[in-house]
């Protein structure tokens, strides 16, 4: 008897485990079917960037004066790159700059532009007049890569002073890169992004990142969109070693129209579509944009000797 149930004392744990086998394959864990990068672990920090944010949300005296000596330094560079170092044109230049001086008091701009080199932003902005690009009150802020400007102390105040934004590529679209551009379009300030989402090396047509449809619609005033294609930047800065900016290139800026999504987003917000529905629908529409924008500037860039 007592040998029985020895024998059935040992079976116990075989029996538990496979029992919790069977209902760990019963019951699979549900798939994300919006924003999987979400359920992906947080990538390694290289270090704390928390504080950066902060000192992004309230900016001091100290920070401005700073902020300008970087943003001035910044800016007569690129004007130096784009306007001397290469060949320059500039299709459509007065929609953007009426829109980063003239437009009404408290109205956020949001630019949108094809990423394909790394120095796309801050080279970009070497076409506009001094005023603006070395104006820490004027230029844009941008999103910059966490582990690429920000990978130690010295980098991360040079691009926090220049008015970069750390994004962490691959958390999704609730970090703490997208709030921050939100709340500067709350102050009617000027963002800039890259929905690309990273350098378009290939120049293959990428599915745009939802997070400036995020951007937008989360804005409590309706930003003004525009969108801008550009070709000929990764022969100024090639994405090949050695980086070494080059003289001579052919660069070529194309302005779009402001893309008037006014109507459409108070439709959605008036019908309450839920936010991770709305901001697909949002990007949607700038893709559509650039992929016409795309075509005529590289059209206007071959006709170019």
């Amino acid at each position: 008897m007592c040998e029985i149930n020895k024998a059935k004392l040992s079976l116990r744990p075989q029996y538990h485990f496979q029992q919790s086998q069977t209902q760990t394959k019963a019951q699979p864990r549900p798939k994300p079917l919006l924003e999987p990068a979400v359920q992906q672990q947080k990538p390694t920090m290289p270090h704390n960037i928390d504080w950066i944010f902060h000192r992004l949300r309230h900016p001091s005296k100290l920070w401005y004066i700073v902020s300008q000596i970087a943003v001035t330094a910044v800016g007569l560079f690129s004007k130096f790159v784009l306007a001397f170092m290469n060949r320059t044109v500039v299709y459509n230049k007065d929609r953007l700059i009426n829109l980063v001086a003239k437009r009404p008091k408290g109205v956020p701009l949001v630019t949108v532009s094809n990423h394909h080199s790394c120095f796309d932003d801050p080279g970009l902005w070497g076409v506009l007049p001094v005023k603006y690009v070395c104006n820490t009150f004027k230029i844009r802020w941008s999103m910059a890569a966490h582990d690429i400007c920000f990978t130690n102390k010295l980098h991360s105040y040079f691009f926090m002073y220049g008015k970069c934004i750390p994004v962490v590529r691959g958390i999704g679209v609730y970090q703490d890169a997208v709030n921050l551009c939100i709340q500067k379009c709350a102050l009617g300030h000027w963002v800039h992004v890259f929905p690309e989402g990273k350098v378009n090396m290939t120049k293959d047509e990428m599915r745009l990142k939802w997070g400036v449809g995020r951007i937008i619609y989360e804005s409590p005033r309706i930003p003004i969109i525009l969108p801008m294609w550009h070709e000929g930047m990764d022969e100024v800065l090639p994405n090949v070693e050695p980086y070494v900016l080059k003289w001579r290139k052919k660069v070529t800026l194309n302005i779009g129209q402001p893309i008037d999504l006014n109507d459409f987003i108070s439709d959605l917000k008036s019908r309450s579509v839920p936010e991770p529905v709305a901001r697909k629908l949002i990007t949607d529409k700038i893709q559509q944009v650039f992929q016409k924008l795309r075509l005529e500037t590289v059209e206007l860039h071959k006709r170019r000797t």
